[in-house]
């Protein structure tokens, strides 16, 4: 017997609507607000590449100079409009144990004119290639998770030559930061914009650096970051490799456990914690169960004040492979690798209103899985049937395609000014100002 999907259009549209009201007071103007809009509802639809010029003809526009002005001349403060995305968010996704997952994602480009681009390791194409590449933060917690933050990482090389630097659009005060001063600077955005953090994780990139850690040990933060084989800790017996410190492991150190579900159900690994001369601190050592050579560590830190166990760091590691679904539902649900964007400034935009369109789709699929729990299924195939089965809880790419057949549906509103009125101005169009609705439009709030 199938569970199904119930769908609620109206609440996914509210959903929609409140994050567009939250940036309206953000674009001091009508049009550049109207295309804000547009711009977000594109980067959400079935367009197979998600650019200005894709955007605008899909809104209706007669030229696509409205939404390139919005991304590179338009004036909107690109922090603001990423905090009001974050705070989104966080009303409908914070939790007392949330935390933060960082890590990198690439775009391969051609050419050397575009902000940030240069030949460098991006896990997207899993290779040295020409490509720009950004470091992201993820918010996640029992409730759901979506991208929260993001900025470019640029090579020195970029700051060698001013002329190829200021046509790229750099500001002059924008200055080489590696990618853990970018996560820094992130972390303290978040921070000082009042969220609460209990955990962060994050990849071997940013476990190797100690300042990293020591920025969150600093802020009474618990982490577990993935570090190398290499990677030495100082035990009773001295400092060890990671990977040494391992082969001496008696088995009983070894503990079976789940750090999360997968799409295939439960990811289930051999776990061990290896206590260091901190009382804070240990190596976590994650064991594949099919392939016992298989073998990856992770760094851990747990703050006075929060149990220091192995589930707990165990549920922190396995949070970590929410950003790779995350840049996964971005680039496919949101468009968030789609833009041809050469300046830096361009470039922020797009990814910042490509947030938006991945947070308004995880906090509808967060807000449909609250009403509607998990399936109750029989655990063993004598079991009788359950008199309810449940719902299959609302994904992302679910909520996505949701959005897509209702846009479909209701389409560009008829305001009956004439066939060749855009989608954008159509918005544009809306009497009054913030929390004013169109009776044509009942979901587009402005």
């Amino acid at each position: 017997m199938a569970s199904a999907v119930s769908i609620d259009l109206e609440a996914a549209v509210a959903v929609r609507a409140e994050l567009e009201a939250d940036l309206a007071g953000l674009f001091p103007r009508r049009e550049p607000r109207a295309h804000a809009v547009a711009y977000i509802r594109g980067l959400a639809s079935d367009l197979p590449r998600k650019n200005g010029w894709s955007i605008a003809e899909w809104a209706g526009d007669a030229r696509p100079d409205g939404k390139q002005r919005l991304l590179y001349k338009d004036k909107w403060d690109e922090s603001a409009v990423r905090d009001a995305v974050r705070a989104f968010a966080m009303r409908h996704l914070g939790d007392a144990d949330g935390g933060l997952v960082f890590d990198e994602t690439g775009q391969e480009k051609a050419g050397k004119a575009t902000a940030g681009v240069g030949r460098q390791y991006t896990g997207t194409a899993g290779k040295i290639t020409n490509a720009v590449v950004a470091v992201y933060v993820s918010y996640a917690s029992r409730h759901g998770h979506c991208l929260i933050d993001s900025d470019l990482y640029a090579q020195q090389g970029w700051f060698t030559d001013p002329q190829r630097f200021a046509l790229a659009g750099f500001d002059e005060d924008h200055r080489f930061r590696t990618k853990t001063q970018i996560a820094v600077a992130q972390a303290e955005r978040i921070l000082t914009g009042g969220l609460s953090v209990a955990w962060m994780a994050a990849d071997e990139v940013y476990g190797r650096s100690a300042a990293f850690r020591r920025y969150f040990e600093d802020n009474g933060i618990a982490y577990v970051v993935a570090v190398g084989i290499d990677f030495r800790v100082v035990t009773k017996t001295g400092t060890r490799r990671a990977d040494r410190l391992t082969r001496t492991l008696p088995r009983k150190s070894w503990n079976r456990r789940s750090c999360g579900q997968g799409t295939k159900g439960p990811r289930v690994y051999d776990w061990a914690m290896v206590a260091t001369t901190s009382p804070r601190h240990v190596l976590l050592v994650r064991r594949s169960i099919t392939k016992p050579d298989d073998l990856a560590y992770f760094y851990a830190y747990v703050p006075d004040g929060q149990p220091f166990t192995l589930a707990r760091i165990v549920a922190i590691a396995g949070y970590r492979w929410m950003v790779e679904e995350d840049f996964q539902q971005s680039k496919g649900q949101a468009g968030l690798d789609h833009t041809q964007a050469r300046r830096y400034r361009s470039w922020l935009r797009h990814a910042i209103l490509a947030l938006a369109a991945l947070a308004i789709q995880a906090v509808t699929a967060a807000k449909h899985r609250a009403d509607h729990p998990d399936p109750v299924l029989p655990t063993h195939g004598d079991d009788d049937p359950p008199d309810d089965y449940g719902l299959i809880a609302l994904t992302v790419p679910e909520t996505h395609r949701m959005f897509i057949l209702h846009d479909e549906l209701g389409g560009p509103v008829d305001s009956g000014q004439g066939p060749n009125l855009g989608y954008s101005e159509q918005i544009a169009g809306i009497e009054g100002d913030r929390g004013k609705v169109h009776p044509a439009c009942k979901d587009v709030v402005v």
